[in-house]
């Protein structure tokens, strides 16, 4: 029975060594590519279409979207600053808390740690030994408690320079492809037609790939993004030729 028992555990131990799990792992960033790539593509995509229904040259058209992109980029790139160093602030702040709480108060903690352990369906016999262990375990007790309790997870070091400046290049990186147009067409009207079409076949390609990366249907992901992107310019378009004829 042990030589059976034996054999059992080797099979069990090569078939997981023979399993790869291929899982996504870079949410973070392709979320700061996606904000940054959709409004660059849009943006710049409806400042152009506005300033070309007002009838403006090309020249102006480029340096005024040139201009916008620069700006966009930066603004865009500080808000992640912003939004991951407050994130990282708040689960700072959290953690020093939670600590004190464990310090302070142990076993409403550790009653915690059972009423989670509860919600997955686990008894007293059997998370009775997990509280013991977190609790001879400090800093595996406390960081089972901002995960599980608190639903925080440890934000990177460099995660706010990381997320402003792939927000900022993704901004850049799609702003441009609207403008390319009017580098080498000197009249607005025919530089706007080429960039509706270039824009437009960017819109579809930035969505098909949103979607794979997503989990998302990558053709209706495809539509919507070129969809949003129509109506942003459309709207802009239809307003400067509105005021235009005031």
């Amino acid at each position: 029975m042990v030589k059976q028992f034996v054999q059992d555990e080797e099979k069990q131990r090569l078939l997981l060594d023979g399993h790869e799990e291929k899982h996504f792992t870079a949410g973070e960033v392709v979320r700061d590519i996606i904000i940054g790539v959709s409004d660059g593509l849009t943006v710049p995509f409806a400042l152009a279409a506005g300033l070309s229904g007002a009838n403006a040259p090309s020249a102006l058209v480029l340096t005024a979207g040139l201009a916008e992109v620069a700006a966009g980029a930066i603004s865009m790139g500080l808000g992640g600053y912003l939004a991951a160093k407050s994130d990282a602030d708040h689960y700072h702040r959290e953690l020093q808390r939670e600590q004190e709480e464990i310090n302070t108060v142990p076993d409403t903690e550790a009653a915690e740690i059972a009423d989670i352990l509860t919600q997955y369906g686990l008894g007293p016999e059997e998370y009775g030994p997990v509280v013991t262990s977190l609790r001879n375990n400090p800093k595996a007790w406390l960081e089972f408690m901002m995960k599980f309790e608190l639903g925080l997870e440890k934000p990177e070091p460099r995660r706010a320079l990381t997320s402003a400046g792939t927000i900022a290049l993704a901004y850049v990186v799609g702003g441009l492809v609207p403008l390319l147009p009017y580098m080498f067409v000197p009249t607005a009207d025919r530089a706007m037609a080429t960039s509706v079409g270039v824009t437009l076949a960017a819109l579809l390609f930035f969505g098909y790939v949103k979607g794979r990366f997503t989990g998302n249907r990558p053709f209706l992901s495809a539509v919507q993004t070129a969809v949003v992107g129509a109506l942003a310019s459309a709207a802009a378009f239809g307003m400067a030729k509105a005021v235009q004829s005031i």
